[in-house]
C-alpha cells in the first residue's frame, strides 16, 4: 500500500532549483585530481575574472558567501560603529545583518509599489530633511549618527533605478554598496545591474541564477577596493612569508572546488537567463490580471523568482494548497521595520513593503522547469484563484 500511495503523489516542483548541465564535473574532476580543493587555487582566481570581464569591472573579490561579502564591502567603504546606512525595508535580512555586523544601524527605506525597489524618492526627502551637515559629515538629526552609506538591494531579478541614487549619494558624500545577489545579469539601461555604485555583492547560493553551491563576490571598478577586500578576506595578512597581522580579518575566501563550480556556470549563463525571461513570459501570459513585479522600460530584469501578488484569497492558503499538490512556492520576506532582530532601527515608510509582503508569492522559476511543469503550477494556481 506504501508504494501505491508513493506512486499516486504528484511529481515535486521545487520553487528554484539549482541547474547543472555544463561542464561541472570535469571542472571539479580536475580540482581533486590535482589537490587544489581549498582556498587557494586556480578556480578560484579563473572565476574572479570571468566574472570581472562580464560585468566590465576593474576586480573581483571570491567569498565564503554573499553575506560575508556584504560585511567586507561596507568595511571598506568605511562603514564604522554607530553609523547608518539606509537600506530597503523589503529584502532578504542579509543586508541588515551585514550593517550590524559593522557596528552600525540601518535606516530602512519602503519601496516603491512597481517594482518593489528602493524608493529614490524617499531616499531624497529623508537626506534633505532629515539629515545635516556636521564638520564634514552628514549626520540624522534625529538619530546624531552619521550617515555613511546606501545599500541597495536589486530584488527578484530586477535592478533598482541607480542613476538618480548614484548622484544622491555623490550630493552627500555617501558611499554605494550594492546588493546584486537576486539580479546577476539583469541590465540597468543596457548597463550590467551591479556596476554603479562604489562596489557591488553577489551570492551564489544554490537557489540563484548560477550556483557554486555557497559563495559570493566583491566587484568594483575601483582597485584600491579591490585590494582592501582581498586583504580582509584573507585575515589580513601583511607579509608574505611571515604570519603578521596588523589588522583584524576574516576567513572569508571561496574554496577552489566551488568556484570550478562557478567557473562552468558562468558559462552557461546567458542561457539561463533566457529561460528565466521565457518562464515569466508564460506566467503573464497565464494570469494577465493577477499583478506581479512591473519591469520598468529603463530595465532588462531576469526574473529570478517570479512573483504574483494575491487579493482572492490568502497567500498563507494558497502557499498550502500548492504544497499539497507537490508545487513548493514561498512568501517574500518579513519586511525589515517589522523584524524583531532589527528592533531600534529607523524606517521611513513601509506601507508599500507592508502590502506586497502580505500578498506576494513566489512561483517555481528554476531554469529547468519545464513547460508541462509550469502548466502544471498554473493550473492548480488558477484553480485556487478561482
Amino acid at each position: 500500500m506504501y508504494a501505491e500511495r508513493q506512486a499516486l503523489k504528484p511529481t515535486f516542483i521545487p520553487l528554484c532549483a539549482p541547474h547543472l548541465e555544463g561542464r561541472e564535473w570535469d571542472y571539479v574532476r580536475d580540482c581533486l585530481d590535482s589537490n587544489w580543493v581549498s582556498s587557494v587555487g586556480p578556480y578560484v582566481t579563473r572565476f574572479e575574472k570571468a566574472m570581472a570581464q562580464r560585468l566590465g569591472v576593474r576586480g573581483a573579490v571570491a567569498t565564503v558567501n554573499g553575506t560575508a561579502a556584504l560585511h567586507v564591502a561596507l568595511l571598506a567603504c568605511g562603514v564604522a560603529p554607530d553609523d547608518e546606512v539606509l537600506v530597503p525595508t523589503l529584502t532578504f535580512i542579509a543586508p541588515a545583518n551585514a550593517v550590524r555586523y559593522c557596528g552600525a544601524w540601518p535606516v530602512f527605506i519602503d519601496v516603491d509599489p512597481h517594482t518593489w525597489q528602493m524608493d529614490v524618492a524617499l531616499v531624497e526627502r529623508f537626506l534633505r530633511d532629515n539629515c545635516k551637515p556636521d564638520d564634514g559629515r552628514l549626520v540624522n538629526r534625529r538619530s546624531g549618527r552619521r550617515v555613511a552609506a546606501l545599500l541597495p538591494v536589486h530584488l527578484l531579478g530586477h535592478p533598482v533605478d541607480m542613476d538618480p541614487l548614484v548622484a544622491l549619494a555623490k550630493s552627500y558624500g555617501l558611499k554605494v554598496v550594492e546588493d546584486a545577489t537576486e539580479s546577476l545579469g539583469s541590465l540597468y539601461k543596457g548597463r550590467p545591474a551591479g556596476t554603479q555604485g562604489d562596489v557591488s555583492c553577489l551570492s551564489f547560493n544554490g537557489n540563484k541564477l548560477i550556483t557554486t553551491g555557497g559563495g559570493g563576490m566583491i566587484v568594483t571598478n575601483d582597485q584600491a577596493l579591490v585590494d582592501r577586500t582581498y586583504y580582509l578576506t584573507t585575515q589580513a595578512k601583511d607579509d608574505p612569508l611571515e604570519y603578521v597581522h596588523n589588522e583584524i580579518g576574516y576567513n572569508y575566501r571561496l574554496t577552489n572546488l566551488q568556484a570550478a563550480l562557478g567557473c562552468a556556470q558562468l558559462e552557461r549563463m546567458d542561457g539561463y537567463i533566457e529561460k528565466k525571461r521565457a518562464i515569466a513570459a508564460r506566467y503573464r501570459e497565464a494570469f494577465p490580471n493577477v499583478p506581479s513585479q512591473a519591469e520598468a522600460p529603463w530595465a532588462r530584469a531576469t526574473f529570478w523568482l517570479y512573483t504574483v501578488l494575491i487579493d482572492k484569497v490568502d497567500r498563507r492558503e494558497a502557499l498550502r494548497r500548492l504544497e499539497l499538490q507537490g508545487i513548493q512556492t514561498r512568501p517574500l520576506w518579513q519586511p525589515m521595520h517589522q523584524s524583531p532582530a532589527q528592533r531600534g532601527a529607523e524606517v521611513i515608510g513601509g506601507a508599500v513593503a507592508e502590502s506586497i509582503h502580505r500578498r506576494a508569492l513566489s512561483l517555481p522559476s528554476s531554469v529547468g522547469l519545464s513547460e508541462s511543469d509550469q502548466q502544471r503550477v498554473v493550473a492548480a494556481l488558477h484553480e485556487i484563484l478561482a
